[in-house]
């Protein structure tokens, strides 16, 4: 899918209390804005229009716009956050893609965005602590009539399937160890990074170019093997909270 526009949220002063995994520290807020504005930037160099939306300080995660809603051509659906103090920030999310799409609201169950990979018609969606199976099941019935199809994913380790496995294009994979083996994943050419690379694994495919963080030569010298232009950048403060390259924008 080429991308022509993408939804970003500027990251309010209170991130650092946002829901993390990570044993990093709090992110500096400035490096944080810093890093967000190179982000914003890397997408306008590869022709995506940014509609950037006003900060909400009482979502301290609300920057992570990915996890709120999915995107398809003819469609956007309104997720239902696995976590509970998230779902405030799905009133903020429906104004500005109904501008550009018809909104399918979630219902029922659990479901992050950041679960949710798209490759053509079919979706694979995370079975995560922030995504539960009558949340994938009430996604199938939204997504279904449009002709889209959906395979549930056992994560065991990660925050969110994208954080482990990523499509780059070209029925390329990018994916960590741990899932390498899955059945679903037996039609697409594999390209397997080491765990301690992980984060890594969250690398973005922009049109005609891979946005991949920076500090993981042995993941860029392997994707650097693709033929497609890789553009570097740092985002050791989004890491501090769980936050990864795919999370900070929806693209469409």
């Amino acid at each position: 899918m080429y991308f022509t526009k993408a939804i970003v949220r500027r990251p309010a002063a209170s991130c650092g209390a946002g829901l993390t995994t990570a044993q990093s520290g709090a992110p500096d807020y400035n490096r944080t804005l810093t890093q967000f504005h190179a982000y914003c930037d890397a997408l306008r160099t590869h022709g995506v229009e940014l509609i950037e939306l006003p900060t909400l300080d009482a979502f301290p995660d609300s920057h992570f716009v990915e996890d709120v809603a999915v995107v398809t051509p003819e469609f956007a659906v309104i997720t239902r956050p696995g976590a509970p103090a998230r779902r405030g920030e799905i009133d903020s999310i429906g104004a500005p893609l109904a501008a550009h799409r018809t909104l399918l609201p979630m219902q029922d169950g659990r479901l992050d965005g950041g679960d949710v990979m798209l490759v053509g018609k079919r979706f694979y969606i995370g079975l995560t602590g922030r995504t539960d199976a009558t949340g994938i099941a009430a996604f199938e019935k939204l997504v279904a009539p449009y002709g889209y199809t959906v395979e549930a994913i056992p994560v065991g380790a990660g925050l969110h399937l994208k954080s482990v496995v990523n499509y780059l294009g070209d029925d390329v994979l990018l994916v960590t160890e741990a899932l390498a083996e899955h059945p679903a994943f037996k039609g697409f050419r594999l390209m397997e990074i080491d765990a301690t690379d992980e984060y890594a694994c969250n690398t973005l495919r922009i049109n005609d170019t891979l946005v991949t963080p920076a500090g993981y030569p042995r993941v860029h010298e392997k994707i650097d093997t693709l033929g497609v232009p890789l553009h570097v950048i740092d985002t050791s403060e989004f890491r501090k909270m769980d936050g990864g390259l795919t999370c900070l924008s929806l693209r469409f």
